[in-house]
């Protein structure tokens, strides 16, 4: 049975971040970048409302799967590892529980460009694959967020779906979207 996010050691570091599970005290700067419109504009939620945040950022089931990750002790970015089972037959549903897990990032604009939110994501799809034990790793968003589906890309992942037109953004319609994953083989094998 693979671990849980909480039974994995933390914080994590990489040559420049030290990544770690967010604590409520870190609303305050995500919320920073997160209000601001270049970021809203692609992320799931969204509020410019300091309080509705605080109050989104602080509910359990968000704050147990919801990593921040920090440049000289600064939080700059967060990062969400949500575990799943597997699809499976009923006979060998024990192997799928907990083998597959959808990541998702956000980095403040003003440490963009940095390649920070890849090596975050590098080292969190490390967790993943060699702490956690899952089985494949995906990641969704709108086709004109080139960021990032080109951070999945530069991570190893593959373009595994195009949806035509079914993903509804907030104040643009329905948008294309992508699909992208990687399979614990083809993390170890690059």
């Amino acid at each position: 049975m693979p671990l849980t996010l909480a039974e994995l050691r933390w914080p994590r570091t990489t040559e420049r971040l030290l990544i770690r599970p967010a604590v409520p005290d870190d609303h305050s700067r995500v919320f920073a970048y997160r209000s601001d419109v270049s970021v809203g504009h692609w992320i799931a939620r969204w509020t410019t409302d300091p309080e509705e945040h605080r109050e989104q950022f602080s509910a359990p089931e968000r704050l147990g799967r919801t990593l921040v990750y920090e440049l000289g002790g600064r939080v700059v970015g967060d990062l969400m590892l949500a575990q799943s089972d597997a699809w499976s037959q009923v006979e060998v549903a024990a192997g799928a529980a907990g083998a597959e897990v959808e990541l998702g990032w956000t980095i403040d604009p003003a440490y963009a460009g940095r390649g920070l939110a890849t090596e975050a994501v590098r080292e969190l799809m490390a967790a993943c694959f060699d702490d956690l034990g899952v089985h494949r790793v995906t990641a969704h968003c709108f086709a004109e967020n080139r960021a990032s589906w080109r951070l999945m890309e530069r991570v190893g992942m593959r373009r595994e779906s195009e949806g035509r037109r079914d993903a509804l953004h907030r104040s643009r319609g329905w948008l294309d979207s992508y699909g992208y994953a990687i399979l614990a083989e083809e993390w170890r094998a690059r």
